[in-house]
């Protein structure tokens, strides 16, 4: 059985999809730890309520963010973990990080591959589309590298703007295609056996 951590920073939508396709043993692995860089994060809460231990390891403005995500690799590798899943974390982690763990650390991201990397995607893309730019978006699971948003696609999904969307229903049905790429990642990963 695969060992999974989730690394959020907010309601936990995402994690909750996991969580659910793991108890309807759609994926045969187990989550072993949530961690969250911000105290207040729902999905610590999803995480408690389904018996789930949790780190909330925030970063200070006054750290050094290369030896926060070395402490970060640190407390996490005590867990023995297969694969690490960004979903909704919301701090870009450097090979400080991403070295302990090479090919196992993988991130969702609300765009296309090559569009609206970084923060905010899903306004960004709604506002391309209402400006005639796009007609468009989507999201992807793909491997997290020092560039953001950059690494090596698993998977994608096209998620159309209808010209009634207003932005909530627009990113409700980005959430909601986001939550079945990312069951379908984890699911493909821990099938394929990681090393």
């Amino acid at each position: 059985m695969k060992r999974l951590c989730i690394l959020i920073s907010g309601s936990g939508s995402n994690l909750q999809a996991l969580i659910d396709a793991i108890h309807a043993g759609d994926i045969a692995a187990e989550i072993v730890l949530v961690v969250s860089n911000r105290q207040t994060a729902y999905g610590l809460e999803r995480a408690k309520q389904a018996g789930i231990p949790t780190l909330c390891f925030p970063f200070k403005k006054s750290q050094d963010r290369q030896q926060y995500d070395a402490d970060l690799a640190e407390r996490i590798r005590g867990n023995q973990v297969d694969l690490i899943v960004l979903a909704g974390w919301m701090h870009i982690l450097s090979p400080a990080f991403l070295d302990a763990f090479p090919q196992r650390v993988i991130n969702l991201h609300p765009a296309l591959p090559g569009m609206f990397s970084g923060t905010h995607a899903i306004e960004r893309a709604y506002q391309a589309y209402q400006e005639g730019a796009i007609i468009e978006s989507g999201c992807m699971v793909h491997y997290a590298i020092p560039e953001v948003d950059m690494g090596a696609v698993i998977t994608q999904a096209t998620v159309p703007i209808l010209p009634t969307d207003t932005l909530d229903e627009f990113e409700t049905r980005m959430h909601q295609t986001e939550h079945q790429i990312l069951v379908a990642a984890v699911k493909q990963l821990t099938e394929i056996g990681l090393s």
